[in-house]
């Protein structure tokens, strides 16, 4: 029985069939119950057979967003149905990358798609706004591009996802922020559509309510991060920012970020929260930096607003905060660089700010500890100092590197600043106050055994002043002058160059680490370079250059960049010495050569090119790895830059030939000369000398001879003056016969005169009796002419008449026949229906009529066109006949010119007559006009009355 009862159960229907069905019932199905039943049933399929729920129903899906939007539910379950399809089971065997590439172009090639998802944006259900969120979250993951435009191209589609910011619902705001964090990296015209949707403030708003830094979780750093979208290498918008007052918002967040840290320092702080905070700040800190984009547009005006509204004295203070975290004081001290470096204005007023100091902790007050009265507050170039030389702690890296560019940036591109800070330090140094702090204390003391321990304590020192020198001649000549030693006391006085190259050759024979060695050799490179005093003060001490010949030569070899920068000092100091110096150019460049070859040289240079620290120097992050170590970093950004600039020329220095000098100008004054070209021009010069006095001699005797020849010319000018006044008579004679025969000439042109004005008087009669007969003949052509006028007027204004009258006697017809109309309508209307139909058809007839007269009379008008366009053609005809007769008498042009007036007006008159006939004519279409509205108006009453037979 058993058996046979499960024989009669139906077979069980597979997935796929299954999602057909669903597919077909979603699509054909009309009531919205059955509809929302299938979506459930596909649904449940979504997770784990995406590919077939997709390829049967997708569009089917999707036209139900649009067919039932007003359903929540059914809107609900649609839009958690496409978000499984984006986000399938792993697991599932039809889970595939393609799926979402796929889903993606569905959506994103039709525009109205994803408008449909921001109209959701407008409701105000939960779940309709916070799905379509997720769903375009994952359509712009899968097809960036696409859906960028798409949302552009919109209407309203980037004001509405900006609004959705302000909905008090934290997860449609987070994923609004989401949304539009992922919207907007690249696209500076997206950047700018948000910006200018106060973007700016509605941000700020939500990172208050969230607990700004201090107690703000990644909400937070979402919105640092959104920020930092909008104004990443944008200007617009970083003007817009500064422009809407923004720049304050940051500077409280600075500042709510160390004041909170004084207040709680005594309380514990969860570990997470600590590390969501630092984010929080770090975050901040990268978004103040995006406006210091050096030579950028914009960059000078944000590093005011930042000094106006705080933000740099703010930045310092987290710096130099305590509790702070180290990565984040770096961060905010190489804000603070970036804020002053290149504007003279802040880095004039920068050192008056005050920071606490690095060195001193906070007394205890009142005895009770844990309660500190206060952490000593000192100038911030001092605590820069400290920071920089002080503070030995490998973790510290970062910081002291901070530090140090904070301080380069001080004085950069800033002449006076550059001196001022170089001199203080000379003074320092000088008077002996304040040791540890003073980077020329620090490079002309003596190594000791603290410098095992921290060889960046000397690298920081060199690197600062190698900046302080660096292209600065004043500035090279001014610590050149600091000197070790008192004479007075019979020491021996060394300069600093000597004593800094001591120390060099110390560190170099000892064995210290290499980064004092590079810090030394980076200073002398950039302070020898192009200073030929600074050089022959080197060679002072000729046991400087065999030291660093014997490092480059050195077996077993050692650290490559000491070997190159060796090779490269060594190169400097031959490319500018001179025949003067303490070691003549030319024996400086046989030791070069015999101590360490050509080949050596260039090789040692080549390493130190080709080494990954000075080849990958720019995309090599030049920070602490973290491990605790000393980081492997020896080489400053500018040196780098200076090396690659100038290794071309150095390398080839060693085969110029010594006795040709380098010309350098320093200060307007060109020093460094080939002194054998000195000794040619000199011998160049006597043999102008003897060649100048045979000139003179020359001169004398030519003076001489110029005398006797002016003698001569003297005594030839006087006989030409006697010459000349007998030439002068004889001239004179001349004239005089020469009046005499002109006179003669005048008699007889005075007859030839008189005689040609008789016969012009004669031709003059004879001219003006022409003129008389010629006047004659014009009268009587004129008269002739007018003659034909007046017919021709005549005749045009008899036929106008006669046209005229037919006129007005046709029309004066059709008024009595339009009258005698009305009044057979007026009977028709009071009979029956019978004899309206009879008037009716009576009138149809007698319409048919005047309809044919009015085609006749249509003609007529056609017919009085035709002979008006004869007339006017005789009219043509009459006025070429004038122009003939005007060309054959040019005389009378004045008369005929009044005729072709009279012609003017006489066609004006026949333009007149055409008006009227135009008038004639329109007059009856109006009438014909009014009996189509009676007969409209009759038509209605006929269907108003029974149909009845009437003869």
């Amino acid at each position: 029985m058993f058996s046979s009862i499960a024989a009669a159960a139906p077979a069980k229907q597979s997935v796929g069939d299954t999602i057909t069905v669903l597919s077909g019932r979603l699509g054909s199905a009309t009531l919205l119950e059955d509809r929302r039943a299938a979506i459930l049933g596909l649904r449940s399929f979504a997770k784990d057979y995406p590919a077939s729920v997709a390829s049967g129903a997708l569009r089917s899906l999707i036209a139900c967003l649009s067919s039932d939007g007003e359903d929540v539910d059914t809107v609900r379950v649609v839009l958690e149905t496409l978000l499984m399809l984006f986000s399938p089971n792993q697991e599932s065997p039809e889970a595939s990358e393609e799926i979402a590439l796929w889903l993606a172009d569905e959506f994103t090639q039709r525009q109205e798609n994803i408008t449909l998802l921001l109209d959701f944006l407008e409701t105000t259900d939960f779940y309709s706004r916070l799905y379509s969120l997720q769903l375009l979250v994952a359509i712009l993951a899968a097809r960036t591009e696409r859906t960028e435009d798409c949302i552009s191209s919109a209407p309203l589609g980037i004001p509405r996802l900006v609004a959705v910011l302000e909905d008090r619902r934290d997860a449609v705001r987070n994923e609004a922020l989401t949304l539009l964090t992922y919207l907007t990296p690249s696209s500076s015209l997206i950047q700018q559509s948000v910006a200018y949707q106060n973007a700016f403030e509605r941000t700020f708003a939500i990172i208050e309510a969230e607990g700004s830094l201090s107690e703000g979780g990644r909400i937070v750093e979402d919105c640092l991060i959104f920020l930092a979208n909008l104004l990443r290498l944008n200007p617009p918008n970083q003007s817009l920012f500064r422009e809407s007052g923004c720049v304050v918002q940051l500077a409280k967040l600075l500042e709510g970020t160390y004041r909170r840290n004084k207040d709680e320092e005594e309380e514990a702080v969860a570990a997470w929260a600590q590390e969501q905070q630092n984010r929080n700040v770090y975050a901040l800190l990268a978004v103040i930096r995006l406006f210091l984009v050096p030579a950028a547009v914009g960059t000078s005006q944000n590093q005011v607003a930042f000094w106006q509204h705080g933000v740099l004295y703010h930045a310092l203070q987290v710096a130099f905060s305590h509790s702070a975290e180290m990565p984040i004081r770096a961060e905010a001290l190489t804000t603070c660089a970036d804020t002053i470096r290149g504007n003279a204005r802040i880095q004039e007023t920068f050192a008056q700010l005050q920071v606490p100091s690095v060195l001193e902790t906070a007394p205890a007050a009142n005895g009770q500890a844990g309660k500190p009265a206060g952490i000593p507050s000192i100038y911030v170039i001092d605590g820069l100092l400290d920071l920089v030389l002080s503070v030995p702690s490998s973790q510290a890296f970062d910081l002291r590197m901070s530090a140090c560019q904070c301080i380069k940036a001080y004085f950069f591109n800033h002449p006076e600043v550059r001196m001022h800070f170089l001199r203080r330090a000379i003074e320092g140094h000088t008077s002996g106050a304040d040791e540890t702090a003073n980077v020329l204390t620090t490079l002309l003391r003596p190594t000791n055994t603290l410098t095992s321990n921290d060889p960046y304590r000397h690298w920081f020192a060199a690197a600062i002043v190698f900046h302080l020198v660096y292209e600065n001649p004043e500035g090279k000549a001014l610590a050149m002058s600091v000197t070790e030693g008192d004479a007075e006391s019979g020491e021996e006085v060394v300069t600093s160059i000597q004593t800094i190259t001591a120390h060099l050759v110390t560190a170099l024979s000892k064995g210290d680490d290499d980064r004092v060695s590079v810090g030394y050799l980076m200073l002398l490179i950039g302070w020898l370079f192009e200073d030929m005093d600074g050089v022959n003060d080197f060679l002072g001490e000729g046991s400087n250059i065999q030291a660093l010949a014997q490092e480059i030569i050195r077996h077993p070899p050692g650290s490559v960049l000491v070997q190159g920068l060796c090779a490269m000092i060594l190169g400097i100091i031959y490319e500018f010495s001179t025949k003067d110096s303490p070691i003549p150019r030319s024996t400086l460049h046989s030791v070069i050569i015999s101590r360490v070859g050509r080949e050596k040289y260039l090789d040692a240079l080549n390493k130190i090119r080709s080494h990954a620290l000075m080849r990958d120097y720019e995309v090599t992050p030049q920070k602490a790895d973290g491990s605790g170590a000393i980081p492997n970093i020896f080489f400053d950004a500018t040196f780098v830059e200076f090396f690659k600039d100038n290794y071309s020329r150095i390398a080839r220095a060693i085969d110029r030939e010594p006795g040709l000098e380098i010309s350098v100008v320093t200060n307007g004054v060109q020093k460094g000369i080939s002194r054998e070209l000195v000794d040619s021009l000199r011998s160049q010069l006597e043999e102008k000398e003897q060649e100048l006095q045979a000139a003179l001699t020359d001169v004398a005797s030519l003076n001489g001879k110029l005398g006797q020849e002016q003698a001569d010319h003297r005594r030839s000018k006087e006989s030409s003056t006697a010459e000349l006044a007998r030439i002068k008579n004889v001239n004179e004679a001349i004239q005089r016969h020469h009046e005499g025969e002109l006179q003669k000439l005048e008699a007889q042109q005075q007859s030839r005169v008189n005689a040609h004005q008789f016969q012009l008087e004669a031709a003059q009669k004879e001219a003006t009796a022409a003129m008389e007969l010629l006047r004659v003949e014009h009268s009587n052509k004129e008269a002739e002419l007018q003659r034909q006028m007046d017919y021709v007027r005549k005749t045009a204004e008899a036929d106008a008449a006669r046209v005229q009258r037919r006129a007005e006697a046709e029309m004066a017809d059709l008024r009595a026949t339009i009258s005698r109309l009305e009044v057979d309508l007026m009977k028709a209307n009071k009979a029956k229906t019978q004899e309206l139909e009879a008037a009716r058809e009576e009138h149809n007839a007698k319409l048919s009529a005047e309809a044919s007269k009015l085609e006749s009379a249509e003609k007529r008008a056609t017919d009085l066109g035709k002979q008006l366009a004869t007339k006017q053609e005789e009219l043509s005809r009459v006025q070429a006949q004038l122009k003939d007769k005007e060309e054959q008498h040019s005389s009378t042009q004045t008369e005929l010119d009044d005729l072709l007036m009279v012609f003017g007006d006489l066609e004006d008159k026949v333009e007149k007559y055409k008006k009227r006939l135009k008038d004639l004519g329109e007059a009856i279409s109006d009438g014909e006009e009014e009996e189509d509205d009676d007969d409209d108006d009759e038509d209605d009453d006929d269907d108003a009355t029974e149909d009845s037979g009437v003869d």
